[in-house]
């Protein structure tokens, strides 16, 4: 994660499991607090970078890709990344049960770290580190699952017009074959109407359409 806490007592308090108060009197502070503060910070973090990254994207979805990222499946597999599970304090009990491969654990764990370090070091601080920490997941993003059918609504309105069909293709792959990057184009009538990029050759495609549809280059003569 390469930050450094000035406040190890924030570190110590964000990796304590709420189950620490069955076997500890008095009771240590637990990390139910900088989740709550953690959990709005992800949020905030998510919600720019999404709402920078696709320009043309309205509040719904926005929301459902946001939604994605924020689940906590995808917190779990972040916190997973940094072994917090390992280093959870947390109750003989809730250790034997399972408790640091817990997702619901995981994923508290990941946000009241992210509340530390925003209280450590401040929201750069925290946007940054978050920001590494989920890159895979917003590496992944599908935006063709949430903005709609595009390819469907690009068909249509052309259909209207003539008879051919817009047509895909391909014009580069780059990357390794685990993280490949597509860049589709989407022609009608010997213009191309609009080229997009995505992890996939479907998800291009949907954002070919969609930046399309936008741009209605087939209206211009």
């Amino acid at each position: 994660m390469k930050y450094h806490f000035r406040d190890r007592k924030l570190l110590k308090e964000a990796l304590s499991h709420p189950s620490l108060s069955s076997e500890i009197r008095p009771a240590p502070p637990d990390n139910q607090r900088l989740e709550y503060l953690g959990d709005a910070v992800v949020e905030l973090t998510v919600s720019s970078h999404l709402y920078h990254r696709f320009p043309d994207f309205k509040e719904g979805p926005l929301t459902k890709l946001r939604a994605s990222v924020v689940s906590r499946p995808a917190l779990a597999a972040a916190a997973r990344s940094l072994n917090l599970g390992q280093v959870l304090l947390m109750s003989n009990g809730e250790a034997g049960s399972g408790g640091r491969e817990r997702d619901s654990n995981l994923c508290d764990a990941f946000e009241s770290m992210m509340g530390a370090i925003f209280l450590d070091g401040g929201l750069d601080a925290a946007k940054e580190v978050i920001l590494r920490l989920l890159a895979p997941q917003l590496e992944t993003l599908d935006p063709s699952l949430v903005a709609g059918n595009s390819k469907g609504q690009l068909q249509e309105i052309l259909q209207k017009l003539s008879p051919e069909s817009p047509l895909y293709r391909v014009l580069s792959e780059e990357g390794p074959p685990h993280d490949r990057t597509f860049i589709c184009a989407v022609t009608w009538q010997s213009k191309i109407l609009g080229q997009g990029t995505g992890p996939t050759k479907k998800s291009a495609e949907a954002e070919a359409a969609r930046l399309a549809l936008r741009d209605k280059i087939w209206q211009s003569g």
